[in-house]
């Protein structure tokens, strides 16, 4: 699982049928104060989430599918949650 915010969409004109009625979102991976942070990837959204959002994305293959209820789905980031807040102590 990883923590990250939304920060764009992708639009197709054609799409895989795996996506059809679903959004492709750009998310940019969170870290801690000083880390470098991995680069933004796309994520197929599972929970309506828009531009700004935090999210909590499934980032690997079979619990994606799984998410998606479809063994053969070609995807391997699903958006499975929307963060409220965070909170960290050191």
């Amino acid at each position: 699982m990883i923590l990250g915010k939304v920060v764009g969409t992708v639009v197709t004109t054609i799409s895989h049928h795996d996506y059809k009625n679903r959004k492709l979102l750009v998310v940019q991976p969170l870290g801690l104060e000083g880390e470098i942070p991995d680069k933004d990837f796309i994520a197929l959204d599972n929970t309506q989430a828009g531009i700004g959002v935090t999210v909590l994305v499934n980032r690997e293959g079979n619990g994606a599918r799984q998410v998606l209820k479809n063994p053969d789905a070609c995807v391997i980031s699903v958006i499975v949650g929307i963060v409220d807040s965070t909170y960290l102590t050191y």
